[in-house]
């Protein structure tokens, strides 16, 4: 929930501009808007990557205004990030890639094991588990992005244009996955896209940013 939101970085000027905005738990949540509006300076905010200039933003019921770094840390371990360019650490091999976030969180050797072996099938990656990121295509370091994302059943998961340069067949798998997600695990879904599919299977709320102002569209 935002109330008042400002968000600018350092002493630039202001980006978003006083938002305010509610998002259900279990929702998907588009988030459009020109480029240079503000997307994704409002996703990094949804993580405390970017910090509120005045107001309130409260996620998972942690308010980030002039949060700790324990509750920061504390709501991390229950988020999962997709970004544009992938961010996976490129001497670890895609099975250790999937692995981070149940290493993080203190998950047992075995259930870590099973659920990126269910993972990387989801992905369609499994004979490719052994590699390294820079040997796999954008679309396939994407899934794996998002299998990493997904892997420690998170409760919010935030996307920022997961499928912006990807190939058709990477596309549908990322937003099958997100569907998937939200239906089944009742996951909070916030995408930032410049285009919103036209065959979602879910329903879905969309926020449009303009002008340093969030408004939804209805």
């Amino acid at each position: 929930m935002a109330q008042d939101l400002s968000l600018s970085y350092s002493n630039s000027e202001t980006i978003i501009n006083k938002a305010n905005f509610s998002i259900d738990s279990g929702s998907f949540i588009f988030i459009t808007g020109a480029s240079g509006s503000g997307k994704s300076t409002l996703l990094k905010s949804l993580y405390g990557a970017l910090k509120p200039k005045q107001g309130s933003l409260i996620v998972g019921g942690v308010e980030l205004r002039g949060v700790t770094s324990a509750k920061l840390n504390f709501l991390r371990r229950h988020v999962g990030i997709v970004f544009q360019d992938y961010k996976l650490v490129k001497e670890w091999t895609i099975e250790k890639n999937i692995m981070l976030p149940l290493i993080i969180n203190g998950y047992e050797k075995g259930v870590t094991q099973n659920q990126v072996d269910s993972l990387l099938k989801h992905v369609r990656l499994k004979h490719q588990a052994g590699k390294y990121p820079l040997e796999l295509s954008g679309g396939e370091q994407q899934r794996v992005a998002m299998a990493r994302a997904l892997a420690h059943n998170p409760i919010l998961i935030l996307a920022d244009e997961p499928t912006g340069n990807l190939d058709d067949y990477s596309s549908q798998l990322i937003w099958n996955l997100l569907e998937g997600a939200n239906e089944q695990l009742k996951t909070t879904v916030i995408v930032v896209t410049h285009n919103i599919p036209r065959n979602m299977n879910v329903a879905y709320k969309h926020f449009n940013i303009e002008y340093g102002s969030v408004h939804e569209v209805v």
